[in-house]
């Protein structure tokens, strides 16, 4: 597979080659390293495309996580403690959990709640997703679980792999796509979301 387009947030790329262009070289060898052609083993059942042999997002998400964890990507998982009160938050928000949850009962929250999120792939401070799925998975990922590492400290730039509408095209319907989800950032003006971010186009 190929880098078709690419998308930087906030000079997400830019760090990358500057801080990290190591780790750039390796995303990019994984990426190359998949051959799409041998995922197309699900035989589609839409009226339009009903026969065809697609791409199966299940099948290239197990070739990604084998790539990327033969170059020692590991999940990550960040947990953190919920409180409404900003002022709490902000100063919380750096803390381990178990410390996030003493502080937060010193000063007043007797139930604190108990939350985390993972991500697929992090090295170095820099986090990766793999994304074939429907598109709110791909707005979670981009506006809550990237900016939820960013503000704690975990990671310094989140990167989200995603399929050209090219290869859309011959997946399964309501899969998102690169030119839709950088049209929905860009939307949202420079600054949203406040976390650097490369978004990397990928098809066959």
């Amino acid at each position: 597979m190929k880098i078709a387009k690419k998308y930087s947030h906030l000079n997400g790329e830019e760090y990358l080659i500057v801080h990290h262009n190591d780790l750039y070289k390796e995303i990019k060898q994984v990426i190359t390293s998949i051959d799409a052609n041998n995922f197309r083993t699900k035989i589609s059942r839409e009226k339009k495309k009903i026969g065809n042999s697609l791409l199966s997002p299940i099948d290239l998400n197990k070739a990604f996580n084998t790539e990327f964890n033969k170059k020692r990507w590991i999940e990550s998982r960040y947990n953190y403690y919920i409180t409404l009160n900003r002022e709490l938050m902000e100063k919380s928000v750096l803390m381990p959990a178990k410390e996030q949850k003493e502080f937060l009962i010193a000063n007043g929250e007797k139930e604190p709640i108990y939350s985390y999120n993972q991500t697929d792939f992090v090295k170095d401070k820099i986090a990766v997703e793999v994304q074939f799925g429907k598109y709110a998975f791909v707005a979670f990922d981009l506006f809550v679980k990237h900016m939820l590492f960013y503000s704690g400290g975990v990671i310094n730039l989140g990167i989200e792999i995603l399929p050209t509408k090219k290869m859309q095209a011959q997946m399964s319907s309501g899969v998102a796509y690169f030119e839709g989800e950088v049209y929905n950032v860009m939307r949202q003006g420079r600054n949203s979301p406040p976390v650097p971010l490369l978004i990397l186009g990928i098809e066959p």
